[in-house]
């Protein structure tokens, strides 16, 4: 899924010369933690409510403008990235939302809030499912058969997670489902080889 597809497109944004004491005021009153500083359209830096607390402690703090404390060089993705990337940028930098930009014009913003919704949504984390993790082992085509099987029993894959385990003989596949019957399915798994190591309905 691409960045803009999640992005949050109605922004609150604020000029470079706007105070200190403005710009925390915007953001308490709607309730947001980045502030996206913008000049004629373009990104020209960002603020977060920790950088506006830190700027508060100053004596004089009343004349420091925001682009005295802003990020002026923040990460920024495109809209046209994928959500994956935006995930890796946020966790390796350790912040909690990204701009998104069109060459230098500021067309939204993701946070880390929006990306982890999106992926709840795809993984049908809320949604009433049922589940079952197991090997599939190194056999041929293990997955399009797994399938096949979920398909005679009339089971509906919401999505697909795998462990990371080198040995691709000892990865653990984990089958979230539309809710169903699991028992007959896990029978028919069994009784086709695969370690089916836990069923959840």
């Amino acid at each position: 899924m691409q960045v803009k597809k999640r992005m949050v497109r109605k922004l609150v944004t604020i000029p470079p010369n706007t105070s200190i004491l403005k710009a925390m005021e915007v953001m308490r009153n709607n309730s947001i933690r980045h502030l996206p500083v913008v000049d004629g359209g373009n990104l020209v830096g960002f603020v977060t409510e920790g950088d506006l607390r830190q700027a508060s402690l100053l004596s004089m703090v009343d004349k420091v403008s925001i682009e005295d404390v802003m990020i002026k060089n923040p990460v920024t993705v495109s809209p046209e990235d994928s959500l994956e990337e935006a995930a890796k940028l946020i966790y390796y930098h350790k912040i909690g939302g990204l701009p998104v930009v069109k060459g230098k014009k500021l067309v939204g913003i993701i946070t880390i809030v929006d990306i982890l919704q999106a992926f709840i949504q795809l993984m049908g984390i809320l949604k009433s499912s049922s589940r079952i993790d197991l090997i599939l082992g190194a056999r041929a085509n293990a997955f399009e058969e797994v399938s096949r099987v979920f398909k005679e029993h009339r089971a509906e894959i919401i999505s697909v997670g795998m462990s990371n385990h080198k040995d691709r003989k000892k990865r653990i596949y984990y089958f979230r489902l539309e809710k169903c019957l699991l028992q007959p399915l896990v029978a028919s798994l069994r009784a086709r080889g695969y370690k089916v190591l836990s069923a959840m309905e």
